[in-house]
């Protein structure tokens, strides 16, 4: 079973009240091969909400409001569903500040780009599960596609 970040599944539970669907991956959950999440909302936050991004160890939003606790609580709360349905991958929302894999927003509210991870992505790695971008995961898509002659 693979786990997805809501959004990317076209769930409006960005911090706008948006989502950021892929069609691929709302596939997968409609042919019950993945299940949505949304760390943010598991911890708490509303929809919408304030945007929020990552310094440090700190999670901070636009508004100067420190959410630091809700991300640890929605993470945690990711990782026990993963540990339930025993995830095999999990496909995250690139660049967030919660779900971002190898690179975040570097809290500036600027769109710039660092290295480094979200809160949840972070936990998840550092439990041995695949955590992958949905570039990535659009990107491994095109490689396994094939044409025959």
């Amino acid at each position: 079973m693979k786990v997805v970040s809501a959004c990317l599944a076209g769930v409006n539970c960005k911090y706008n009240g948006g989502h950021c669907l892929v069609r691929e991956i709302k596939e997968l959950v409609d042919n019950h091969e993945a299940i949505t999440i949304c760390p943010e909302v598991l911890g708490g936050l509303s929809i919408p909400r304030d945007p929020a991004e990552r310094i440090g160890d700190k999670v901070i939003t636009s508004t100067g409001l420190d959410v630091t606790e809700a991300y640890h609580l929605g993470a945690i709360k990711v990782l026990d569903i993963c540990e339930q349905v025993q995830a095999t991958e999990v496909i995250l929302k690139s660049k967030s500040p919660t779900c971002g894999v190898h690179e975040i927003y570097d809290g500036n509210f600027n769109h710039t780009v660092i290295q480094g991870h979200g809160v949840t992505a972070e936990l998840l790695l550092s439990h041995g599960y695949k955590v992958i971008t949905e570039e990535e995961y659009k990107k491994e898509m095109l490689e396994n596609t094939s044409c025959e002659l």
